[in-house]
């Protein structure tokens, strides 16, 4: 059996290595976050198939559950997992043409160090140790933001600092309550005694650390800082951050609401405040004239949708969630990648600068076009399938509140395609075809978003490809009890 703990150690162990081999040469070190993710992916996919029969345990320190450090390599974990290092592997390629500063090496260790982060929160049977690579991820994104140096981004990251932080503390204390009742960290032995205890005294921490991972989340109103910060980082970060780290964020959501606490009480809550989330991402995008900021708040619409449609808490419900999760993680990392190399011809982030762009560079346009078209929902691209999944499932419910929803859902959706075909417009029927010398983008950078679009538009052919993992990972949150009992070995 390979041993998951590498997915953890090998980027990390390779972030550190970064500034070593840096003294021999400093062009190595962009290359590291490439075979890193490569590993990881390539393992992923070596161990899906184990995964689907059993979760794999992993042990630290010669000790068993509960008194141990423990890794869980479910269903989910090695989806998410399989999903950080196919979009961190991309946009790792990607920046190997759009990252040029002097002090790119630092970029290269806190990039590593986001993404093991990230792999850390989604493979951890243990609530701290949750907590402390969440930390990791966070860290490495508030320096990032700030990464070019400049007023907005300083300021940017300062900003999702404080809010991050405040965050932190709420998780920390959240943690620290369960502990005070439990006497464990251990995520199964807390969620197989929660029922011991009176609700009151666990709907504190419950409230806490949904709150808090909910500030990385993005989920209304915890989600200022993410305008400011993905208008002000590099295009990549951007990608990562709202294709992996945002998702990342939820998933500690989900992972505590359906596995730890079982709490099926707030699922209307939940419902509720996806729609609100959904009707206020997509309504402050279609007020945008700055792209990026656009795209930041289409992100937050689309955690909006997930969250409803997880909390719609059936099979088809959690599998189209996670089915959207995967369309907007791949969908919002190609338009942010294209929108990177726009920015760089243009010197600007207005929409309106964007005129004509189709002409002077037609295969990133053509590559942001799959992108938002995906995101709109519309065949043949990944986006259709996902939301016709949740559509199907708020509507079998067969209750009057779930169609009322379902019917502001899709009001959404026709916000989302306004703004983002006012955006295909400028790009394709807006400006003068000058005769100048085409300003592609490198081919490097291109390789990238081929496959992105590529991906998009496999799975929205043949859905069914990802449909059996997505329904196991659906059924680890459903069956929490059969799942709490493959916790422990």
């Amino acid at each position: 059996m390979v041993n998951p703990v590498l997915l953890i150690v090998v980027p990390l162990g390779l972030a550190f290595l970064v500034p070593l081999f840096g003294l021999i040469s400093k062009k190595t070190g962009k290359y590291f976050p490439i075979l890193a993710l490569l590993f990881n992916l390539l393992l992923t996919i070596k161990i899906f198939p184990q995964v689907l029969s059993e979760p794999i345990h992993v042990n630290i320190g010669g000790f068993t559950p509960p008194f141990c450090i423990n890794l869980v390599a479910g269903p989910l974990g090695i989806l998410l997992a399989f999903l950080i290092a196919l979009v961190g592997l991309l946009v790792a390629i990607y920046a190997l043409s759009y990252i040029k500063e002097k002090n790119e090496e630092k970029y290269h260790i806190l990039y590593l160090l986001l993404l093991t982060g990230a792999t850390g929160v989604v493979l951890t049977g243990d609530v701290f140790n949750l907590f402390v690579f969440f930390e990791i991820l966070c860290i490495s994104s508030y320096a990032l933001v700030g990464y070019f140096g400049d007023k907005a981004g300083v300021e940017s990251a300062i900003k999702y600092l404080i809010q991050g932080a405040l965050g932190s503390g709420f998780i920390l204390i959240g943690i620290g309550l369960l502990y005070g009742q439990f006497g464990t960290l251990n995520m199964a032995d807390i969620a197989s005694n929660i029922h011991s205890v009176e609700p009151i005294s666990i709907f504190v921490p419950l409230v806490l650390m949904i709150t808090g991972f909910g500030v990385e989340a993005a989920i209304f109103p915890l989600n200022a800082w993410l305008p400011d910060a993905h208008s002000s980082a590099p295009s990549s970060i951007s990608a990562i951050l709202s294709g992996i780290a945002i998702e990342v964020g939820l998933y500690a959501v989900v992972r505590i609401v359906f596995t730890v606490f079982g709490a099926s009480s707030i699922m209307m809550f939940l419902l509720f405040l996806g729609v609100l989330t959904l009707l206020t991402g997509e309504l402050s995008a279609f007020n945008q004239e700055n792209i990026k900021r656009m795209l930041a708040y289409s992100s937050i619409g689309q955690i909006g949708l997930i969250v409803f449609a997880l909390s719609i808490a059936n099979m088809n419900g959690i599998t189209g969630g996670l089915f959207q999760l995967i369309s907007h993680t791949l969908g919002k990392a190609l338009l942010f990648l294209a929108v990177g190399y726009m920015i760089v011809h243009t010197g600007s982030m207005n929409i309106s600068s964007f005129e004509g762009m189709g002409k002077k560079m037609p295969y990133t346009s053509f590559f942001f076009t799959i992108g938002a078209l995906s995101l709109v929902g519309l065949p043949p691209f990944i986006g259709f399938p996902s939301k016709f999944m949740i559509v199907k499932a708020a509507i079998f419910k067969q209750e009057i509140l779930y169609t009322v929803l379902i019917i502001l859902v899709l009001t959404a959706t026709v916000v989302e395609a306004a703004y983002f075909f006012k955006v295909i417009q400028a790009i394709y029927f807006k400006g003068e075809a000058k005769k100048e010398k085409r300003n592609r983008a490198p081919f490097k950078v291109l390789i990238p978003l081929f496959i992105f679009a590529g991906l998009i538009l496999i799975v929205g052919i043949y859905p069914k490809l990802i449909t059996n993992i997505l329904e196991s990972s659906a059924a680890e949150l459903i069956s929490r009890t059969d799942y709490i009992k493959s916790l422990i070995p």
